[in-house]
């Protein structure tokens, strides 16, 4: 075991599709405002943390300051920690960082927050006094980098008709996926949303920019498109000559999650807002690239690492959660194992409720955990694809 969780002390704020009820919120301000209601309603002071660690991929406001920044926000002055940008990995890697302290014996107990803010992404320029007149050069930081990768020269969607071609993945398939996701996703809001609730509040009340008063309250996430068969049918690729479809791929999002860590599974009882609650482990991370411009593909490696470290077999995994922000990204995972990707993803996932980036991957492995604590334990697997044609993967065992 290489960290534990305490059971329940984890959130997630509902997900919000770009420009909706997010996008006047500064990410960070945010994320310390979710962050200080989530601890005090677990009862967790902020003086228990000796390291924090704040994930973000998308600039925001005087954002430089990063993690001493968010953790004065929440009335920890005294903690410092870095601010972590993995792209779509961020949420997997706070967890390895985390893990990488406690192993050191530099941390005990973590404190691991993400929040992002896909929406008005900032408009950048860079000054080039040696360009021609002295003209520098700019981008949309959000919609460039979806739509560029500078090393392999084209867009994300680019790298799932790659793999789409590569294995043999048709667009009916992609669709198959997102109808199928579709419906996983309303277990979770069966009764009330009682899955969702377990981690994120029943009616979450969204500030004014400056944290004064509620402008709306949500009800769980925003933006979440019905799956239509006949719809996704008449739909043509975004591509020409590619597979992947609008209703195969995510969505941009906006939102936070966090999920408290430690080095000793005693003190993890200690934290866990759930007397008698289960035991949750890290048992082992990964991290891995795959081939040029193969991103959705990724993940097979990186989960294959983290099964190795753990000593473990893909069957002896009994939830496996993805963040697939396309439906090529299952597809390929399963053929990979040789499992049924109707198996994975149960209660949804990002293909579904949206990818705000930094909090996706924690919010995934939140519903893992939760996942396992409702079939009375076990093993899962949470792997996820990232820019670069990278991915990360984490193993946890509930008991």
């Amino acid at each position: 075991m290489i960290g534990h969780i305490p059971y329940r002390a984890y959130w997630s704020t509902p997900f919000a599709r770009w420009q909706g009820a997010f996008s006047h919120l500064h990410a960070i301000e945010f994320a310390a405002h979710v962050t200080k209601a989530a601890l005090a309603d677990r009862g967790i002071g902020v003086d228990a943390f000796d390291f924090a660690a704040y994930g973000m991929t998308v600039p925001q406001y005087r954002s430089f300051y990063g993690t001493p920044w968010f953790t004065g926000l929440i009335g920890a002055e005294y903690l410092a920690g870095p601010t972590v940008n993995q792209a779509c990995a961020t949420g997997a890697r706070l967890v390895a960082t985390a893990c990488g302290e406690f192993a050191i014996g530099a941390a005990d107990v973590a404190l691991l927050v993400s929040g992002d803010r896909t929406s008005n992404g900032a408009h950048a320029y860079y000054p080039a006094p040696d360009g021609a007149g002295g003209t520098g050069r700019s981008e949309d930081i959000v919609l460039e980098s979806f739509n560029r990768d500078p090393f392999a020269k084209c867009a994300m969607v680019d790298t799932a008709d790659n793999v789409a071609r590569r294995v043999g993945i048709t667009t009916e398939e992609q669709h198959e996926v997102a109808a199928f996701r579709f419906e996983q996703y309303q277990a979770a809001l069966a009764g009330d949303r009682a899955f969702q609730t377990r981690y994120m509040a029943a009616e979450f009340e969204v500030p004014d920019a400056r944290f004064r008063k509620t402008v709306r309250t949500l009800t769980g996430d925003e933006g979440v498109y019905p799956a239509s068969p006949e719809k996704m049918a008449a739909l043509r690729p975004v591509q020409e000559g590619g597979s992947v479809t609008f209703a195969g791929q995510t969505h941009p999002a906006d939102g936070s999650a966090g999920i408290v860590m430690t080095a000793d599974p005693g003190r993890a009882r200690e934290l866990s807002p759930v007397e008698g609650g289960p035991s949750v482990s890290v048992i082992a991370t990964a991290q891995a690239r795959d081939d040029l411009a193969h991103m959705p593909a990724a993940p097979i490696r990186a989960a294959s690492r983290a099964l190795g470290i753990a000593g473990l077999e893909i069957g002896q995994v009994d939830a496996i959660k993805s963040h697939n922000p396309f439906a090529v990204n299952d597809i390929a995972f399963a053929r990979a194992f040789d499992i049924d990707w109707r198996g994975m993803n149960n209660y949804g996932s990002s293909l579904v409720w949206g990818h705000p980036q930094g909090p996706t991957g924690l919010r995934s492995l939140i519903e893992l955990i939760e996942e396992l604590e409702i079939r009375g334990g076990g093993t899962g697997l949470f792997q996820g694809c990232a820019a670069g044609d990278s991915a990360m993967a984490v193993v946890v065992k509930v008991a």
